[in-house]
């Protein structure tokens, strides 16, 4: 009914002939609704939720320091210079307090924590849409609060992550109204024009604040993704001369054979390993290029079976020497197949034997047979891929950071892509990955993964 009314009017309308037509074009375009939902629920619920935006000491100081010293002093504004109907100095030193916490070092010393995030998002969501709400409704809604609600609203968009921040001022509003019905004091219901006003300035506010904060996690979005670009085509453009490389190699090794045997033995030596580095640059730059696809990854699936996975990424692994080699385990218990891409799952075992090795030759004693072990089994249901070393563990308070995007253990010569690239596979295949570690015990990578039926 409602789309046969919509046309009429359409039809009836003084709209231009060709603009109809291509508007037809685009209404009709196949699996144009399906796009947009999937675009809508990637926006919502599958992109990163940031929420600090550009978190830095510096910055989380200003806005700690801003708030300690703005409350006092628009209380003291709205109290005694320009008295408003309703003030309380007990709340301002409530609120003033709170800014305190994003000065204290342990909040401070690293912004990018799960612990900072969420008191950041506390702090903010209590002293901004809780806050003025409770403000605005006590004042009855009159210029200067409406001013300052319309104002808080547009602040709290560039802080946090406007997902977060609709979340903050819904659920803000809503249990302000809910404490000011219970305990707010006496005020004059507003006029319906007066409401209509607020209404509509609130309005605009609230859907301009929306507006500029999706274009931000855009521009965010795409600055990242042109990092990550650019990364990968350096990446790539290394290859050519590690082709000459192998060439060359090649070519000893060919000249070598007109040598003494003393002499060919020695080049060959040379050889190989000159091959060894050259498949290691390539591995290298397989994972440079996997991660630059880190937020665009390609939904094309295929039936993988595991152990056959396991068996060539472990065979094909470019070792640095033989102690590496010796010391990885393969144990096929059950295989399985699941649905995913064959070249990216294998990177992302290839990613955990990196970070395993790493961790092993970190540790004080050289790598044994079995310090590195892969494991294929199936428990309850679910197909299991481990990866477990005998190195020097993860600390336990880096645990629940490993996986997020530019976070690394290493900070030498670590990037922070490779296990959020993992994870990011490993979740598009349906699955999940998760680490087992104690500091000096080694650590153990659990990938669990739906079988096909």
């Amino acid at each position: 009914m409602c789309c046969d009314m919509f046309q009429v009017l359409f039809m009836t309308s003084v709209v231009p002939a060709r603009i109809k037509q291509q508007i037809r074009a685009l209404w009709g375009q196949p699996g144009m609704g399906g796009r947009l939902r999937a675009r809508i629920k990637a926006e919502l619920f599958q992109e990163q939720l940031d929420l600090i935006l550009h978190p830095s000491r510096g910055r989380l100081r200003w806005l700690g320091l801003f708030t300690v010293v703005g409350h006092p002093l628009f209380g003291w504004i709205w109290g005694r210079w320009l008295p408003q109907p309703y003030e309380s100095p007990a709340l301002r030193a409530v609120m003033g307090t709170l800014g305190l916490l994003l000065i204290w070092e342990s909040i401070n010393n690293d912004p990018s924590s799960k612990f900072s995030a969420r008191i950041f998002t506390l702090v903010f969501w209590l002293q901004l849409p809780l806050f003025f709400s409770w403000m605005y409704l006590c004042n009855n809604g009159n210029t200067v609060w409406l001013a300052s609600f319309c104002a808080m609203v547009l602040i709290y968009y560039h802080v946090t992550d406007w997902r977060a921040a609709t979340v903050g001022t819904l659920s803000g509003a809503l249990l302000a109204w809910t404490l000011f019905r219970w305990w707010g004091p006496a005020v004059t219901p507003l006029s319906d024009q007066q409401f209509a006003v607020n209404s509509v300035i609130i309005a605009f506010s609230w859907s301009s604040a929306v507006v500029l904060g999706l274009s931000s996690a855009n521009l965010r979005r795409e600055h990242l993704q042109h990092t990550l670009t650019t990364m990968g085509i350096m990446a790539h453009e290394l290859r050519t001369p590690l082709a000459t490389m192998s060439l060359i190699g090649d070519a000893v090794r060919n000249e070598s054979r007109q040598l003494d045997a003393g002499g060919a033995h020695r080049l060959d030596q040379l050889v190989v390993r000159l091959q060894t580095l050259v498949r290691n640059m390539n591995q290298q730059i397989d994972t440079q290029i996997a991660n630059a696809r880190l937020l665009r990854l390609p939904t094309h699936k295929e039936t993988v079976s595991a152990a056959a996975l396991l068996r060539n990424v472990v065979k094909d692994y470019p070792y640095r020497n033989s102690r590496e080699r010796e010391s990885v385990v393969l144990v096929l218990r059950k295989d399985f197949s699941f649905e995913s891409s064959y070249r990216l799952f294998a990177q992302v075992i290839n990613n955990l034997l990196k970070n395993a090795f790493r961790s092993l030759a970190a540790a004080s004693s050289a790598p044994k047979p079995g310090d590195l072990r892969l494991e294929v089994g199936v428990l309850n249901g679910c197909g299991r891929i481990l990866v477990t070393d005998q190195g020097t563990g993860i600390a336990t308070e880096l645990q629940a950071r490993i996986f997020e995007p530019f976070f690394s253990t290493d900070r030498g010569t670590g990037h922070g892509l490779g296990l959020a690239f993992c994870q990011q596979v490993v979740e598009s295949a349906g699955g999940t990955i998760r680490v087992k570690s104690e500091p000096g015990r080694g650590a153990t990578f659990i990938i669990e993964l739906p079988p096909m039926d």
